[in-house]
């Protein structure tokens, strides 16, 4: 019973990590796009964007990826089901790509970081794209925990590599139609 308990806060703040993540780069979209913007929209903007980052990083984003974390060690490490599955190989899959959203985590802490300080070294575009990371990471943590070993890895790669290559064509497409619209 208490492994539910865990299990359950566990999703719950990885759910929240992946929301804050999701918002985190909407708003260094907007940010970046600020920047391109008339004086004084561009201060009030670009002001209220730091406020708004500095918040959701700080209150949301950081405790949830700290707590998703506290919760998954002690699935692995302090129940019986946890000593199984550090013995298969979907785990270590798993862990690899929990590896891969915290390096990803990291990189937007950094630029985080720089947005703090108005300091816009991408554009809105870069940072759509960027988006799509913690997508990718998101379908690839959840496919290799419902699906464990029913799937073999080949397909599930292939799998990643269509649904990234699905990814960039939609925001090829969405571009296309954002430039069609300005136009207009």
């Amino acid at each position: 019973m208490e492994y539910n308990y865990i299990k359950a806060l566990h999703l719950i703040f990885v759910i929240t990590w992946f929301a804050g993540l999701f918002y985190m780069v909407r708003l260094f979209v907007y940010h970046a796009e600020a920047k391109q913007k008339e004086q004084p929209e561009q201060d009030i903007l670009i002001k209220q964007y730091q406020l708004m980052q500095y918040r959701l990083w700080y209150i949301i984003t950081w405790p949830s990826a700290i707590l998703a974390s506290i919760f998954a060690f002690w699935m692995l490490f302090f129940t019986k089901s946890g000593e199984i599955w550090l013995t298969q190989s979907w785990m270590h899959i798993k862990l690899a790509f929990v590896l891969l959203l915290y390096i990803y985590h990291g990189k937007c802490h950094q630029i985080f970081k720089q947005l703090q300080k108005n300091k816009v070294k991408h554009s809105s575009n870069f940072f759509r794209i960027w988006n799509e990371g913690a997508t990718i990471i998101l379908f690839a943590i959840v496919f290799l925990v419902i699906v464990k070993n029913e799937m073999s890895w080949i397909y599930g790669t292939i799998g990643i590599l269509v649904f990234s290559i699905l990814i960039m064509l939609g925001f090829k497409l969405y571009k296309r139609i954002r430039e069609n619209t300005k136009e207009k």
